[in-house]
């Protein structure tokens, strides 16, 4: 099982609008000792949206979907999702409640009537709640309007007002046992005058020797911008995942590239994290 995101929209593919769910969804999972480890992003067409959700619904995976769920012609998450499950749609009881308390709340009328709920314009609305049959809520502290959860699939709105404070709730509701579950733990030193080619037969080896440790190398050509060591050619190299077995992995790591004759630096690390 992993994390997912699928980030829906026309307008982030457009570059109208740019994404900002991607950077919260990974603070908000490692803030729980999680890890994001996958993300799509999909236009508003509902053959792909659908394509896949169907795929994604076959993983098992935990994923949010943001974007697509209102009532207007190119929201068609809704649609897709129940398409991708071959369930029917219908209206959520508790969805209506929430949404006509809403149109509520949002009448004003000097002569003090009630809305008018039977309205098309208010009949409209109740869209916003039609979910594919099974669906549950998820909870809309912004306006009420909720979002929905098919399994492990939870559907959020576009806008980060409404979306983000979702998310938190659904991975503080059905996922607080899974927080912090696994410890891990990541060291990285920084190695100049070696390429990556000759790092690769010292990275295979401690893989080999340490199983469960993952090998991470990110060259760069330098950051002038960062400036100091950073502004060199180099590559970060390192290893992540259990806390003693990353220690034993570094001390290996280090000494591999030692005898290759590479220049280190260590920078600052962040203590361990527990992650999921």
């Amino acid at each position: 099982m992993a994390f997912g995101v699928i980030i829906i929209g026309d307008e982030i593919l457009s570059g109208r609008r740019t994404d900002k769910h991607l950077p919260k969804v990974i603070q908000l999972l490692t803030e729980r000792g999680l890890a994001l480890g996958w993300a799509e992003y999909i236009g508003d067409d509902p053959e792909r949206i659908t394509t896949t959700l169907r795929r994604s619904f076959a993983t098992g995976d935990i994923v949010f979907s943001t974007g697509g769920i209102g009532a207007t012609p190119d929201d068609h998450t809704r649609q897709c999702a129940a398409a991708a499950l071959g369930v029917p749609l219908e209206l959520h009881t508790e969805a209506a409640r929430l949404i006509q308390e809403r149109i509520r709340d949002m009448h004003v009328d000097a002569s003090g009537a009630p809305p008018d709920l039977e309205s098309p314009e208010n009949r409209h609305r109740l869209n916003m709640g039609t979910f594919p049959r099974g669906a549950s809520i998820i909870p809309n502290g912004y306006n009420k309007i909720p979002g929905f959860s098919m399994g492990d699939h939870h559907f959020v709105p576009g806008f980060p007002v409404m979306a983000w404070p979702m998310i938190e709730w659904v991975l503080d509701t059905k996922y607080a046992h899974l927080h912090h579950a696994m410890p891990h733990a990541e060291k990285s030193l920084l190695v100049f005058e070696l390429p990556e080619s000759t790092l690769t037969p010292l990275m295979e080896k401690i893989e080999h020797d340490f199983p469960g440790v993952r090998v991470f190398s990110l060259p760069s050509v330098g950051d002038a911008e960062r400036g100091g060591i950073y502004a060199r050619r180099h590559i970060d190299l390192g290893v992540k995942g259990e806390p003693e077995a990353v220690a034993a992995a570094f001390v290996k790591l280090r000494e591999g590239v030692h005898l290759l004759g590479g220049d280190i630096i260590e920078p600052d690390v962040a203590p361990a994290k527990p992650r999921g």
